[in-house]
């Protein structure tokens, strides 16, 4: 059992705490040397650890019933999108709601094999709450390093678990190097998925799954943040191929934010870089990176299978996120809703059509990521989450009264804020939904959708946990 590096090839033996190359920086590969045609044989019910052959060995077997995730035939949507076969990976089914619980499951066994008490995760939302839940089960500790920028759902799940939480830095990028010096200093075990490869081996059992339930299909679309995620599926299919399971691969498509490019850019513009964004954003916060660690990876999933790359807009986003809930029942978070953005995309350009198979990766849960619930106050360093009213709230709260404009607005929240403030809040809830505007007697009012109203609804609901 080895690491690899997947830049220059330089091989490591295997140790938790080596997550980057120690020639030229990169990230590494867990390289497990695939037993010889016709010894593969999975076992088990339909579940994670049915792989067990093909991932690095386990003593300790953590589970909370991970994997065996249902592949949704999305009838509806494909009709929307003149598509015949159009498959949903539903990865919210997993314990903790996210597709990072493979990784999680995999990270506390192979911490409990390795007689290590705490562990320490750089995560931006979903793997710091799986890895919470995982080393609750287990009895170990969980010190998570997160970013200012983190959804509020997956906080809460964070906090619930009774996980160690300390905040560092704007976004994901800095959270990282944080947790890298401290697995060092302390000598704990390092979780993050950026630097420790075993989540691409976690991670590659969808494709397993994707195998038995479908075959391979098409086209497979990814989101893409530090670049991990796709390779992990392009691995796992690759796998299958080379112990002759299956003679086909998939085209693989990453999906970025058009604030966050980095991946798109390199391959769009020819670069020979991993490119840096100075200032990302977007409020799919799960996939929102400076400069990806595992760039690498990913441009080398979608060369090799002769996939695609591209970016799509938060109000894309924002509106595959209704089409998926509307049509299929299923609440995709933001990174999840971008897959189903990009296929749009794909279909008005020709470079997909009724002919081919597709699945799309639904990642984690929208009710981790819900918009306006991201606005509230959190407090990290306590028990519970602040929940104090913001200013959006009160303007939605004003709005399910009655209609009105933006300087009754302004006096009616005491003149705490100039009026140009208020316009702006006003426009960020037009552009998510939950209000619309017209104008009477030349004034401009504002109205509250029923999607302002559930929002609503559910701060209420939230509410109460606390």
């Amino acid at each position: 059992m080895t690491l690899k590096c997947v830049k220059c090839e330089s091989k490591f033996p295997y140790l938790p705490s080596l997550g980057r190359c120690e020639n030229c920086g990169r990230t590494l590969e867990y390289d497990l040397g695939l037993p010889k045609k016709g010894k593969i044989k999975f076992s088990g019910r339909f579940s994670f650890w049915r792989y067990k052959i093909l991932l690095p060995p386990a003593r300790h077997q953590i589970s909370l019933g991970e994997g065996g995730t249902p592949l949704h035939k999305a009838l509806r949507l494909a009709k929307s999108l003149d598509l015949q076969k159009l498959y949903l990976k539903d990865e919210t089914r997993n314990p903790t709601n996210s597709y990072r619980d493979r990784a999680a499951a995999l990270y506390v066994s192979n911490a409990v094999d390795l007689k290590h008490n705490t562990l320490v995760c750089a995560s931006n939302g979903n793997l710091g709450a799986s890895l919470a839940a995982y080393c609750a089960k287990a009895g170990l500790n969980c010190h998570l390093i997160v970013p200012k920028l983190v959804d509020i759902g997956k906080l809460a799940q964070m906090l619930v678990y009774d996980a160690t939480i300390e905040e560092f830095g704007e976004i994901l990028d800095d959270s990282i190097g944080k947790a890298e010096a401290l697995a060092k200093e302390m000598n704990w075990y390092q979780a993050t998925a950026e630097l420790n490869p075993l989540a691409i081996e976690a991670q590659k059992t969808i494709s397993y799954e994707v195998y038995e339930q479908l075959g391979v299909p098409d086209y497979f679309i990814v989101p893409m943040g530090s670049g991990g995620t796709i390779y992990s599926i392009w691995k796992g299919f690759k796998e299958l191929k080379q112990l002759k399971i299956t003679n086909s691969l998939p085209k693989m498509v990453g999906v970025q934010p058009e604030g966050s490019p980095s991946i798109v850019k390199i391959l769009v513009e020819g670069r020979s870089q991993i490119l840096k964004i100075s200032k990302p954003s977007t409020h799919a916060l799960a996939i929102l990176v400076s400069q990806p660690l595992q760039g690498d990876f990913a441009i080398k999933a979608i060369k090799e299978s002769d996939g695609l790359a591209l970016t799509v807009s938060d109000q894309e986003i924002f509106s595959a996120e209704l089409q998926i809930a509307k049509l299929e029942g299923m609440f995709a978070e933001p990174a999840s809703s971008a897959t189903v953005a990009a296929l749009k995309k794909l279909v008005e350009t020709g470079k997909i059509d009724e002919r081919n198979s597709v699945v799309c990766l639904i990642s984690g849960s929208g009710l981790k990521a819900t918009d306006v619930l991201h606005a509230l106050t959190k407090k990290q360093k306590t028990a519970k989450v602040g929940l104090e009213l913001s200013t959006k709230e009160k303007i939605l709260r004003i709005l399910s009264e009655k209609d009105t404009y933006g300087y009754e607005l302004w006096k009616k929240l005491a003149k705490t804020m100039t009026r140009g403030a208020i316009y702006q809040h006003l426009n960020e809830l037009s552009e998510k939904g939950l209000i619309t505007s017209y104008v009477k007697n030349r004034k401009r009012f504002f109205k509250i959708m029923e999607r302002g109203r559930k929002v609503l609804r559910a701060m209420d609901d939230l509410k109460l946990l606390f």
